[in-house]
């Protein structure tokens, strides 16, 4: 399920077989074609992206591009500034916004030569469940997933090689296992999300794309122009996609998500976890060790967690929204406002506490192995497009604040199925090693 890198053509825009411009137009048919059900888009700039094709494909002539992703086109996940596009956050309440800037993230893509293509659907300020305008470009009748449904739509789709998302719970990996993606959620504070309204203490900028090395070089493309969040050192490896990592040990994990895995998700990744042990990985579970039995009993109510440091947190803006015009907020997030109306500050300190010490049971049980193997959903996409799926396969990785990759290398109900890898938190390129390493071993172990 995995295809080749942007980057990868490097040699051919350098000689002038192809170009950014020709990669570009054939994007544009691929929209073209299929946006029409996919729905990936709220705003596309045709215009404005020729005009950048052809001043990347110049700089490439040249030899002198600005960057390996000079000319990619990108799509933004629209709660994301962009000087030249509204930010209407999934809201009718916002729509048409324009705040005249760019985003962090989207001024390094384009100091990088990237080409903003376009914003991508979100769901309601990136944090409602429900969704119905954006379909699964796999199968119209299922959900892509959320909150990032049209960035990784649109990857999924062919529609662009690289989109940005954000994630807080599950809205970058669970997406993108939906859509056949690389989805890649950062160590917190790993990639700069000034002029993101996603405020939320353990939010992350999502980096999702058909291939593990167009991620990487994007994400160093980023963090090497504008870094992390304020505070935050930011992801931190080599310039090119890290090399692959031969493992010998593998935590597994089956988090709150396992118990409502359906049963050719179940199928496909206990295969994979038994070719991982006749390979000769030592592999390291909740029967074979007491302290990852422990953890496993402490993220088994994670998701009741999450939502009160998410719920206190969202206690602004919310209520300002709700005064201006309740009738243009969901009903889903109005009820969320009332649930958060009964917390106390003293709530959110022990939440806070609790989340610490999930993080430091966390870091005991990652010092035991290379890495982390689970299920990036509890399944192929849920037909219907209301629900953006479960994520309870999700929550651990946001609440512990370590990085994470979904990478499509399952299947179920014949449709993609992402493995999910977590790393040690602040080691982001180690994970793209153990990732890589795994892409290859899955394409001549198991295919």
């Amino acid at each position: 399920m995995t295809s080749s890198s942007y980057v990868s053509l490097a040699p051919d825009f350098l000689s002038g077989k192809t170009s950014p411009a020709e990669f570009l137009e054939t994007c544009l048919s691929k929209i073209a074609a299929s946006e029409d059900v996919v729905g990936a888009f709220v705003t596309i700039d045709i215009e404005s992206a020729r005009r950048k094709a052809e001043e990347s494909t110049a700089r490439w002539k040249a030899g002198q591009p600005l960057s390996a992703i000079d000319g990619m086109p990108v799509g933004i996940k629209d709660i994301i500034e962009t000087a030249d596009m509204p930010t209407g956050q999934g809201s009718p309440m916002w729509e048409g916004f324009e705040s005249g800037r760019d985003s962090a993230t989207v001024q390094a893509l384009r100091d990088a030569g990237a080409i903003i293509l376009g914003k991508t659907t979100t769901t309601e300020f990136a944090s409602s469940p429900t969704f119905a305008r954006t379909t699964n470009p796999h199968d119209p009748k299922r959900t892509p997933g959320g909150s990032s449904s049209g960035s990784t739509a649109a990857v999924g789709a062919g529609f662009v090689p690289l989109a940005l998302g954000s994630q807080v719970v599950g809205s970058t990996l669970r997406p993108s296992s939906f859509c056949g993606c690389v989805g890649f959620k950062p160590s917190t504070g790993g990639i700069n999300r000034s002029g993101s309204y996603d405020h939320l203490s353990h939010s992350c900028v999502g980096v999702i794309g058909t291939n593990l090395e167009d991620v990487w070089l994007s994400a160093k493309a980023i963090v090497t122009r504008v870094g992390g969040d304020p505070g935050y050192r930011g992801l931190t490896g080599p310039a090119n996609l890290p090399g692959a990592q031969t493992p010998k040990q593998l935590l597994v994990l089956q988090t709150d998500g396992w118990s409502r895995v359906t049963p050719g998700a179940r199928a496909a990744f206990e295969s994979v976890i038994a070719a991982l042990a006749k390979s000769g990985i030592e592999l390291i579970d909740r029967s074979t060790d007491a302290e990852v039995e422990a953890f496993e009993r402490m993220i088994e109510d994670v998701r009741s967690l999450s939502n009160v440091i998410l719920s206190w947190e969202n206690r602004w803006p919310t209520a300002g929204y709700l005064r201006k015009n309740a009738g243009k907020v969901h009903p889903v997030t109005a009820a969320r406002f009332n649930e958060a109306r009964t917390l106390t500050q003293n709530d959110y300190a022990e939440a806070l506490a609790h989340r610490q010490a999930l993080r430091d049971a966390y870091a005991l049980i990652a010092a035991k192995a290379d890495g982390v193997v689970t299920l990036a959903a509890t399944g192929a996409a849920p037909v219907g497009l209301v629900s953006t799926g479960d994520p309870g396969f999700n929550i651990p990785a946001s609440i512990i604040g370590a990085p994470a990759l979904s990478l499509p290398l399952l299947a179920d109900e014949g449709l993609p199925l992402g493995v999910q890898v977590i790393g040690r938190r602040d080691e982001d390129a180690a994970l793209f090693g153990l990732a890589a390493w795994l892409t290859q071993w899955h394409a001549s172990a198991i295919n």
